[in-house]
């Protein structure tokens, strides 16, 4: 089943950068490669001509232009850098960061996470390439872009779910093992908005989930502490360092 998922990712990321090429070339110029095409048949002295032979061909010339890789180094290319994406050093993660951790909880119902903010495709990526589901949630489409292409890169798109919008117009839709967020997630939400916001991404978590919220931002606190721990009063609450990075407030949903 992975070969065959693998050989099917392949076939999509071809279709695409062919298609992105001839989208950026002018008209002038895929007829020539279609003159090209047609050439190429006649010295192969084709008897009957279709226009999907034709493309076929096209498509072979544009790959080749491109330099596109075939199959087996795609492959291992593909799996290289999802190894890489699994190493919490990749992006700047002590190996006992509180993402670390959490990244590796077993659960016998699917791992689904919320990540939101400026680290979000770090996070984002480092829990998708460990097998979770993830909700990526950004107010910018610049920042969503470089998740979802990181994500294409690896072979992990399918685990990532990214959502532009703000945090707090967002409701999750299924039920959340993790959530983990920056000070920039809540950027421009007033104190109540923000309770809002939180109370929301709590409703949504399962007993025994976990959100984790990075405290400081470039020196800046929007969410300081004591509105952190008002906020989860009744879950079980710490406060981790995490190796020269800022302190990560941990708060672990108890059973009802």
């Amino acid at each position: 089943m992975q070969q065959r998922s693998l050989h099917h990712e392949y076939e999509l990321y071809i279709e695409r950068e062919i298609e992105a090429y001839k989208e950026s070339v002018s008209r002038n110029v895929l007829l020539s490669i279609g003159d090209e095409a047609v050439a190429s048949l006649d010295d192969q002295q084709q008897l009957a001509l279709t226009e999907l032979l034709v493309w076929q061909v096209v498509d072979g010339i544009i790959m080749r232009r491109l330099g596109l890789p075939g199959y087996a180094a795609w492959r291992s290319r593909r799996l290289r850098r999802l190894k890489a994406y699994r190493r919490p050093e990749h992006w700047g993660f002590a190996h006992d960061a509180p993402i670390v951790k959490a990244s590796a909880a077993t659960d016998a119902e699917p791992l689904h996470v919320l990540v939101s903010g400026t680290q979000s495709e770090s996070s984002a990526l480092f829990m998708a390439a460990h097998g979770w589901d993830v909700t990526a949630v950004e107010s910018e489409a610049d920042n969503m872009e470089r998740v979802m292409a990181a994500a294409c890169d690896a072979g992990i798109t399918s685990r990532v779910h990214g959502f532009i919008t703000n945090l707090g117009n967002f409701a999750p839709t299924v039920p959340l093992t993790a959530v983990v967020f920056t000070q920039h997630a809540f950027a421009g939400l007033s104190l109540d908005e923000r309770a809002r916001a939180i109370a929301v991404l709590q409703s949504a978590t399962r007993d025994g989930g976990v959100h984790l919220v990075e405290t400081i931002v470039a020196g800046h606190a929007a969410l300081t502490l004591d509105e952190l721990r008002a906020s989860y009063e009744g879950w079980q609450i710490s406060v981790e360092d995490d190796r020269g990075s800022a302190p990560t407030f941990v708060a672990r949903k108890r059973a009802s």
